[in-house]
């Protein structure tokens, strides 16, 4: 898979625990899964990754089970 391909995945992933202000474990592991899928986790990984934990820190996405 390309970068800009898991990139984007993983954009609609973020997108949808933003959209429903919760983010489960699944979500979280499957998050985590694409982000490391090809061992490398690039500039627009890194920033779609911090960008969900900012929202986790600040309140604006729950952690839920």
């Amino acid at each position: 898979m390309q970068s800009g391909e898991s990139g984007g995945k993983l954009a609609d992933l973020i997108k949808k625990a933003i959209d429903d202000c919760e983010l489960t474990v699944a979500e979280h592991e499957a998050i985590l899964a694409l982000a490391e899928e090809d061992n490398v986790i690039d500039r627009q990984e890194q920033a779609l990754l911090s960008q969900l934990q900012e929202l986790i820190a600040n309140g604006t996405v729950k952690k839920v089970r």
